[in-house]
C-alpha cells in the first residue's frame, strides 16, 4: 500500500527534482501549454497551481515567495499581471491535463499540461445557455 507518500520523486535527487519542477512551471507560464510526461505534469500542476493562487493577489510578499521559484523577471511579471488576474474569480483548477498518447521511443504516457482559458470556458457557458433557451422556446411552441 502507498500510504503517506506525499509526492512523486521522479527518480531524481531533491535538488534536481526542484529545479525540474521550477523550470517546467516557468515554461508553462511562458507558453501557457507544455507537452511532458504524465508523472511530471502531475507534479508540475501542484507547484503551478500554488503559484497561481499566490499571483491572484499582487503584493510584495506574494511576489517574493513566488520569485524564489521563478527567477525570470518577465515570466514573474506575466504571472502577476496577466495570469493571476485572469483566474481571480476561479477557486482552483487553473490547469488541465490532456492525454496525447505514448512516446515513440520508450512508450511513456505523454500529456499536454495547459492553463484553463477563461475565454473558452465563458464561450462554452454561453453556448449551453443558448441551447437551453432554444429548447425552452421549442417546448413552449409545442405546448401552446
Amino acid at each position: 500500500m502507498k500510504h503517506k507518500i506525499g509526492f512523486n520523486k521522479l527518480n531524481r535527487v531533491t535538488a534536481h527534482r526542484k529545479a525540474l519542477l521550477r523550470n517546467l512551471a516557468t515554461v508553462l507560464f511562458k507558453h501557457e501549454r507544455i507537452v511532458t510526461t504524465r508523472a511530471k505534469a502531475i507534479e508540475t500542476r501542484r507547484v503551478a497551481e500554488k503559484m497561481i493562487t499566490r499571483a491572484k493577489e499582487d503584493s510584495v510578499h506574494n511576489r517574493r515567495i513566488v520569485g524564489r521559484k521563478i527567477t525570470d523577471e518577465a515570466i514573474l511579471a506575466k504571472l502577476f499581471t496577466d495570469i493571476g488576474p485572469r483566474f481571480k474569480d476561479r477557486a482552483g483548477g487553473y490547469t488541465r491535463i490532456l492525454r496525447v498518447g505514448a512516446r515513440a521511443n520508450d512508450a511513456a504516457d505523454m500529456v499536454i499540461l495547459e492553463l484553463v482559458d477563461q475565454k473558452v470556458e465563458e464561450k462554452k457557458a454561453e453556448r449551453n445557455k443558448k441551447k437551453a433557451e432554444k429548447k425552452a422556446k421549442t417546448a413552449a411552441k409545442q405546448a401552446g
